[in-house]
């Protein structure tokens, strides 16, 4: 039990590297594209000093949260989904607030390490319209002036592209015309891909929405980002600083966290370090987010 401890204090101070399950005849991928790292304190603001000295697993030397950048790519008979499409080929820094640093850039070489091309993709659903999910989808590809899922859907929430006055408002009004052309509004129950319905979930962002993804008798969801880090499985009524409605999400991650604890139930959390898919046990032995291959 303590080496199995030690192997996954390592995977909560690493990004996450390709991962992939299978739902019966559904794969499902999660696409690296690069790391980010947070300030606990200024992202989670209900914890404490106390806390994070508790929990020195989760952060890097500088201690900072760890957390991943990336996509999840579900295949299911010769097609392809992609959800999310990282930050893009950037880095940012930021000297105060909750982001320290992110970068991206990895994607396009994950997807072919999983044997996959951009014109494979036929849809990316967007959970909401952060930079860091937008990336590729308005970013250029490398060697051309178009990005590199132009030719496919780009699948939002209808009440999160209805108010994409806030985006630009926030200074994305160059991604926003990016998207328009591409952009399909999918409502909430709605089935964009076989075996994956939408379901709206709002309070990180107006319209923020969660995929729920069905197979060989288990569900994925992917719960973008209604929980940022792991820890706050154990603690659901700590809401993130960059979170629209915190005390909505609270609400919300209270129930998600109950669900996921449902046998057959298994969660994806897009910005976890390596520990990307899991289950949760409500046992109180350990934290009760676990690995899914731990």
């Amino acid at each position: 039990m303590a080496d199995m401890t030690v192997a996954q204090d390592v995977r909560l101070r690493r990004p996450a590297g390709i991962r992939s399950i299978r739902l019966g005849d559904t794969k499902v991928s999660y696409v690296p594209d690069g790391d980010v790292r947070l300030r606990p304190l200024s992202l989670l603001q209900d914890s404490t000093d106390e806390v994070w000295a508790a929990h020195p697993e989760y952060l890097d030397p500088a201690g900072h949260l760890v957390g991943s950048v990336g996509g999840l790519l579900v295949e299911h008979g010769g097609r392809a989904l992609l959800i999310d499409a990282g930050f893009g080929p950037q880095a940012h820094e930021a000297p105060d607030g909750p982001l320290a640093t992110i970068q991206g850039g990895a994607l396009l070489r994950s997807l072919a390490e999983l044997g996959r091309s951009p014109e494979d993709v036929e849809a990316v659903a967007f959970t909401h319209l952060h930079a860091d999910h937008l990336g590729w989808a308005c970013h250029p590809a490398p060697g051309g002036d178009r990005p590199a899922f132009a030719h496919a859907a780009y699948l939002v929430s209808e009440p999160e592209w209805e108010r994409r006055d806030l985006l630009v408002a926030q200074g994305m009004a160059e991604q926003v015309a990016a998207l328009a052309p591409r952009v399909r509004t999918v409502t909430d129950g709605e089935e964009v891909f076989p075996g994956v319905r939408v379901r709206i979930t709002p309070g990180h962002t107006v319209g923020h929405a969660e995929y729920v993804i069905t197979g060989g008798g288990r569900r994925l969801i992917a719960f973008g980002d209604a929980v940022h880090s792991p820890l706050q499985i154990d603690h659901p009524a700590w809401s993130s600083g960059f979170d629209h409605d915190g005390d909505r999400t609270a609400g919300h991650r209270h129930r998600l966290v109950a669900e996921l604890a449902e046998p057959g139930t298994i969660g994806f959390g897009v910005h976890f370090a390596d520990v990307v898919f899991g289950h949760v046990r409500q046992d109180g032995d350990g934290p009760a987010w676990r690995p899914l291959d731990a």
